[in-house]
């Protein structure tokens, strides 16, 4: 198996690159370029990719900021986390929550965040792994076609 190597995304060129690994993630993004311009929209407020590349290919994704509220203080809340179908179970996710505990770590942090959907066992299994507890439930309110 050829090695993994792990890094920020910081150019156009890499971050369309990122763009069909992360529609297995989120398949309702309309296309690259527009993936890439709300990725830089979302970078002004903290947010970076971090690629695993196998191969010179992007074979998974985590997308992530720091925040900071009254819960948690300072913490890393991971956005994204993907991997291709093609390299699920080899160890991607693994590297890329060890990176991001690492970075957290670094930063200062006091607490990794994620959420996932109460139906994806396969995710939960793989976050409990890891260390990730569930301590709630995340709740939202659609606003779309909301005229009151």
């Amino acid at each position: 198996m050829t090695p993994i190597r792990i890094s920020h995304i910081d150019s156009e060129q890499d971050c369309l690159a990122c763009f069909d690994v992360m529609r297995e993630l989120r398949p309702h993004l309309a296309g690259a370029q527009a993936f890439a311009e709300q990725v830089g929209r979302q970078a002004g407020q903290g947010y970076r990719l971090l690629a695993a590349w196998q191969d010179e290919q992007i074979t998974a994704l985590a997308g992530y900021r720091l925040q900071e509220n009254l819960l948690y203080g300072r913490f890393l809340y991971i956005d994204d986390l993907v991997a291709t179908a093609r390299v699920r179970s080899q160890g991607q996710g693994r590297d890329l929550m060890a990176a991001l505990r690492q970075e957290a770590m670094r930063r200062e942090c006091a607490y990794l965040v994620l959420d996932t959907g109460l139906a994806n066992a396969l995710a939960q299994r793989f976050y409990f792994r890891r260390g990730l507890l569930s301590k709630g439930l995340h709740f939202t309110l659609s606003l779309q076609g909301d005229k009151s």
